[in-house]
């Protein structure tokens, strides 16, 4: 059967799309350029089709409202002061029988393994190595590098950019990301974050069996 290239590299494009999307909402609090183009036509629709709920007012209100509001919510969720959750796998993953913490034994694992693949951080990024944000966003890179492989017809690029995200989904995002997104569905009051929590956990539940699926193709 004759390899459909463009349908291979339109699938890794839109994995790429939604990387971005979900490192953009757990990144930092949010910008109006990230309101407006979730507001737009390349977001609303799919995020309706998804049968997300991002409440009544986030389509309405004036832009500077929601991102207040969004902030308020970003940084007590996320930040603090006070009880917060760390949005990092070093955090979330258990070793030896006890919780791991910052700058554990995980977040040089996760800095090892996006820099073995050739891709460095920003020179301007102080954060930590394993924060959902970085995660996600080499995923994202790996997805839309994998599309670039099958648009151009190198088939052996892009398996090999698809087994290095398999390996990352299992060593890293299925073990920890559910949790985080437990924790901030039980702790989120606005429906934004609720929903994007859902979402994430939901697309982690489809990056698994399509993993699988890969795996056994």
């Amino acid at each position: 059967m004759e390899t459909d290239w463009k349908k291979l590299a339109d699938i890794a494009r839109s994995r790429a799309t939604i990387y971005g999307l979900l490192t953009a909402v757990f990144r930092e609090v949010p910008t109006e350029a990230l309101i407006e183009e979730l507001r737009g036509p390349r977001f609303s629709g799919a995020l309706s089709e998804m049968g997300m709920d991002l409440g009544d007012d986030f389509y309405v209100a004036p832009t500077s409202t929601i991102v207040d509001q969004m902030t308020v919510e970003f940084t007590r969720l996320f930040i603090g002061p006070g009880q917060h959750i760390s949005a990092h796998e070093s955090i979330f993953v258990d070793l030896d029988g006890g919780r791991g913490g910052l700058w554990g034994p995980k977040t040089v694992e996760v800095k090892k393994f996006i820099e073995t693949t050739g891709l460095e951080y920003a020179t301007q990024y102080t954060g930590l190595p394993d924060h959902v944000s970085v995660e996600l966003e080499f995923m994202q890179r790996l997805a839309s590098l994998e599309a670039e492989k099958w648009g151009r017809g190198d088939r052996q690029g892009a398996e090999y950019c698809l087994s290095v995200q398999r390996l990352f989904l299992e060593q890293h995002l299925l073990s920890w990301l559910p949790v985080f997104c437990d924790q901030v569905i039980l702790q989120a009051e606005l429906p934004f974050y609720l929903a994007m929590a859902e979402l994430t956990k939901d697309y982690m539940t489809f990056e698994r069996q399509r993993s699988l699926t890969v795996t056994a193709a």
